[in-house]
């Protein structure tokens, strides 16, 4: 008999909590998001099932030799795969578009209010002021940026404020055309914006390499994901690194975004997930998002009082850095207020512009706070 209970003992069943129970129902709901309703699939379907398998209970995953605490350990908490997924989205945008129209550097600027806006409400609410820059940094719509951000501040939050990121990421269609009709007219939505000038090869050859020494200088600690963003770039604007930039791109990329996921999920166990702090992080996360392309927009017209040839100030909430969603979204707008309005490649310059100011943000905060 003593034989028969030390093996039920050591089952998972006899140690299972009911806050093991709640998180694999939590689990299912972002594996059904992932995989039904397209939230963030790469990311989501690896983050949840990391969340599933980490509240089972005796299976030493988050123990010391664990698998998933040496992923965390290994990637997260030394650093190292948001800069690598960095590399890879470096190798796959496309900067010509914000080299062709600079003006486009100050709306993705200006996106960052959505970032500060909740980082200073986060504080209201009593978060310490680590756990209110990560919340903030939500604000930017940038999955990797934010993850960074919380491994350096904030990693008992990780997981929350990583849901939180992603899940909004993939509400841009729903969350920026109410924001941005609210603070627009139909006349202003209306505006046709001249056709970019081509960007030469050179041009865009120099621009990682000077925007590089720039901004690294200016913000040091921004250095391991600008260095990282430009070096993909440049893998693919000088066009004799071929293999590198489709590694970058791609496999490399696909490798470290599993392993990102499954090390997200791994934090969020029912004593961390489970918590009223929970609900206000993706409440202040959703109003970081909302400030974030407000920003960008109010920007825009003010931009207008002063330009002969005006912008549409839509292409501000495009700050946003949810590549190439929020672009998409405002050119949907810009052609459903007049069909013959073609926005997508001027809102892909604050779009991208968006990319780096998140993480000079990111690297301001880690600067001031750590």
């Amino acid at each position: 008999m003593d034989i028969i209970v030390n093996i039920f003992k050591d089952m998972g069943f006899y140690s299972l909590t009911v806050g093991n129970v709640i998180m694999m129902i939590v689990a299912l709901v972002l594996l059904y998001l992932g995989i039904f309703k397209g939230v963030e699939p790469l990311l989501m379907v690896p983050i949840a099932f990391g969340v599933f398998a980490t509240n089972f209970p005796l299976t030493g995953l988050l123990e010391e030799g664990g698998l998933f605490k040496i992923f965390f350990d290994s990637g997260i908490k030394n650093e190292l795969i948001p800069p690598v997924i960095f590399l890879g989205l470096g190798a796959m945008t496309d900067f010509g578009p914000m080299i062709a129209n600079p003006k486009t550097l100050i709306l993705g600027a200006a996106a960052q209010l959505g970032v500060y806006g909740a980082f200073a409400c986060a504080l209201l609410f009593g978060f310490s002021i680590g756990e209110a820059a990560t919340i903030g940094i939500i604000g930017g719509a940038d999955g990797p940026t934010t993850i960074y951000l919380a491994s350096n501040l904030a990693p008992h939050i990780m997981g929350s404020v990583a849901v939180a990121a992603y899940s909004y990421m993939a509400m841009v269609p729903i969350i920026v055309p109410p924001v941005v009709k609210l603070l627009t007219s139909k006349k202003e939505r209306m505006i046709r914006m001249v056709q970019l000038r081509p960007v030469s090869r050179i041009e865009r050859i120099i621009f990682p390499v000077l925007a590089s020494l720039i901004i690294i200088l200016l913000v040091p600690k921004s250095g391991p994901l600008i260095a990282m963003f430009m070096l993909g770039n440049l893998f693919k604007e000088c066009a004799v690194v071929e293999r590198l930039r489709d590694t970058a791109a791609n496999s490399l990329m696909n490798i470290v975004t599993i392993i990102l996921g499954v090390s997200v999920g791994s934090t969020m166990t029912a004593e961390v997930f489970l918590t009223k702090q929970t609900i206000f992080i993706f409440i202040l996360g959703l109003c970081a998002f909302a400030f974030a392309a407000a920003g960008g927009t109010i920007i825009a017209k003010i931009m207008n009082l002063f330009l002969k040839v005006k912008i549409n100030p839509m292409i501000g909430a495009a700050g946003v850095s949810a590549v190439p969603m929020t672009a998409r979204v405002v050119h949907n707008m810009g052609t459903e207020a007049d069909p013959q309005n073609y926005l997508l490649m001027h809102a892909m310059g604050p779009n991208v512009a968006g990319v780096i100011g998140t993480a000079v943000a990111a690297g301001a905060f880690i600067s001031a706070i750590k």
